[in-house]
């Protein structure tokens, strides 16, 4: 069965210290819906052509469907809520390739 997985490209962010109650509690949904962070979260980027070299993250689950419902949990949810006002950021949820 093919992994799912998270992307996520954060294309500025300006005062890191307003994700921590985000980071929190996201990484607490994330380890209880089975995830594991494989990349990012001050791991080194180097972008190209449009990239952005602002932080990247790749979050790996054991299905493409636990990725989907991971997203979709009341405790995923309630870490959504706690992002700042304004803030932008480029999410997936992709299915590897087998």
């Amino acid at each position: 069965m093919p992994k799912g997985y998270w992307v996520s490209v954060y294309p500025t962010i300006t005062d890191p210290e307003t994700l921590d109650a985000y980071n929190g509690l996201a990484g607490l949904a994330v380890k209880a819906a089975g995830g594991r962070v494989v990349a990012g979260i001050g791991g080194r980027v180097v972008a190209h052509e449009a990239g952005i070299a602002e932080r990247v993250v790749l979050i790996e689950f054991d299905s493409f469907e636990q990725a989907v419902a991971a997203y979709e949990s009341a405790a995923y949810r309630k870490a959504l809520a706690a992002l700042p006002d304004g803030f932008e950021r480029d999410f997936r949820i992709i299915e590897g390739l087998g």
